[in-house]
């Protein structure tokens, strides 16, 4: 009988992998990135302290605004600035960029391009 892979449980092995290897300093947070069905989720991360520096998401007020009748992708894109501008305010301008396992596509790909037109760089 063939099994049904679950793709969540390989994002995670792929996840966790990359996670080996990028590492936020205070210095150069990590970027990370987490996507739902509906919604995209955004940290800027520093991982020596443990703390989240600042975040944006599909669900806040400011940004679910600008997104009214938007696709996902531009949605994206409009998070990406919005925590790129964010991260400028607390003078961070560079960070790593941790895509979460997924595909370096789409969404994950919008959130980066907004990011550095924010001023952000990776």
């Amino acid at each position: 009988m063939i099994k049904k892979i679950d793709k969540n449980q390989e994002r995670l092995r792929r996840h966790t992998r990359v996670r080996k290897k990028i590492y936020g300093t205070a210095e150069t947070p990590r970027m990370s990135v987490f996507r739902s069905l509906n919604h995209i989720y955004v940290q800027i991360i520093d991982d020596v302290k443990g703390v989240t520096l600042c975040s944006a998401s599909t669900m806040e007020k400011d940004v679910k605004a600008k997104i009214e009748g938007l696709s996902k992708t531009e949605a994206a894109k409009v998070v990406g600035k919005a925590v790129g501008e964010k991260a400028v305010a607390l003078k961070i301008g560079t960070v790593v960029f941790d895509r979460g396992g997924y595909l370096y596509t789409g969404r994950v790909q919008a959130v980066a391009d907004g990011a550095r037109e924010a001023g952000l760089k990776f």
